[in-house]
């Protein structure tokens, strides 16, 4: 029988930067921990917790991250946990980075069971006591963040009255994605999957009324427009040319 000794101190020593782990909903866990000889129920149990907190749990492999954030690894955070026990207590240290490797929270756990896998678990229990639950913002050019809200809907009945500064709430179809055009300000909107706290495009004026400066979600700048009630992106190509991407209000 497993002799477990009383827990008699834990602490928690917190770090926080100026971005907030509740900024955003996709975190970043990996396989295994490198400082742990094993698992010892570690990746589980903090992917449990952090799901918990409303996250979304993914892979550090790009490959296999979900479609709406591929190539803009800015809207993820990435967490490590290490190990830093002795051969009396379980400590470790929880910590999230951005997608520029800036520490943005770090926390230490501790616990005095002396049993690993409880041990660690039960430290790293006290370490997520200062992440607080997922209300994610999006993530705009120069780093400008906007808090993601659920748009307001409209009723369209004139589809060649659309402008910059009305039907703020829209949804416009291409034929193979829906996208929400949230007005940010009377300068700016995003076209954005209402599902998604990454936006698909963002908009700011020109001096040519409704014609854009464009920023789409993998980084590239390029131009839109109105055109016949329509959003028009035009979409770099590798050989230097744009296609036209046109979006049509649903």
């Amino acid at each position: 029988m497993k002799k477990i000794s009383i827990l008699i101190f834990t602490f928690c020593l917190t770090l926080v930067f100026g971005q907030k782990v509740s900024n955003y909903k996709y975190i970043a866990v990996p396989e295994k921990f490198e400082t742990f000889k094993r698992d010892y129920g570690i990746v589980q149990f903090l992917t449990k917790s952090l799901n918990s907190k409303k996250y979304e749990v993914i892979s550090t492999n790009k490959h296999q991250w979900p479609e709406e954030i591929y190539g803009n690894g800015c809207n993820i955070i990435f967490v490590a946990v290490k190990n830093e026990s002795n051969w009396l207590t379980n400590k470790l240290t929880l910590q999230f980075k951005d997608c520029n490797d800036k520490v943005i929270l770090e926390s230490k756990g501790r616990s005095d069971i002396k049993e690993y896998e409880e041990g660690y678990q039960d430290a790293l229990k006290q370490a997520l006591t200062v992440v607080s639950m997922s209300s994610p913002t999006i993530k705009m050019e120069n780093n400008e963040e906007v808090k993601y809200q659920e748009p307001i809907k409209k009723d369209i009945s004139n589809k060649d009255t659309v402008s910059n500064t009305s039907n703020s709430s829209s949804k416009f179809t291409n034929g193979k994605i829906t996208l929400q055009k949230i007005q940010l300000d009377n300068n700016q909107f995003i076209l954005a999957d209402s599902n998604s706290s990454v936006p698909f495009a963002t908009f700011k004026n020109t001096t040519k009324k409704d014609v854009f400066r464009v920023k789409l979600a993998n980084g590239e700048s390029t131009l839109g427009y109105f055109e016949n009630g329509n959003i028009v992106i035009e979409i770099p190509q590798s050989n230097g040319e744009h296609s036209k991407e046109v979006f049509s209000v649903k």
